[in-house]
């Protein structure tokens, strides 16, 4: 969540940083696909870090798109995210029995409205909203890596 709020403040303000922190924002896909490879496999984690980069990446257009004011590519690369996280939802539920796809939908749907609402408060000026959203999208992730775990732990009965 730290390097998304970076690469959307850094984007936001053409801070010098942008590509240093794009850069580490898309290696989030490696290390989840490096800790999912010995539960799942070499196939799962590479598949898993693919539809996580393209989430990045979407997320990345969105915002840009929102910045240049484009309404017409904002709504299209929504559109794009959603069905992204939709994606993500039912291929987790699916490597996992214990990952209910409505769940993972639910969750995932939430983090993008609240990332999407951060962005748009860091882009029309309103910190405080911003630091106030980034907190609820921290304690969010924080649940959806609860759900994570408890699943991994029930299939493979890690103790």
């Amino acid at each position: 969540m730290l390097w998304t709020r970076f690469f959307i403040v850094s984007t936001a303000f053409d801070l010098p940083d942008l590509q240093a922190v794009t850069q580490r924002l898309l290696q989030n896909p490696d290390d989840f696909a490096k800790e999912l490879r010995p539960l799942y496999g070499r196939q799962t984690a590479a598949q898993f870090k693919q539809l996580f980069t393209d989430h990045l990446l979407i997320a990345a257009e969105l915002v840009n798109a929102a910045k240049a004011g484009d309404s017409a590519k904002v709504e299209s690369q929504r559109r794009r995210w959603y069905a992204n996280a939709e994606e993500i939802a039912g291929f987790l539920a699916s490597i996992n029995p214990f990952w209910n796809k409505r769940t993972w939908r639910s969750m995932l749907f939430e983090h993008l409205r609240m990332t999407e609402n951060e962005a748009v408060f860091v882009l029309s000026g309103q910190y405080e909203e911003s630091i106030r959203e980034y907190d609820s999208i921290q304690a969010q992730a924080l649940q959806m890596a609860d759900v994570m775990t408890g699943g991994i732990i029930r299939q493979f009965r890690i103790k």
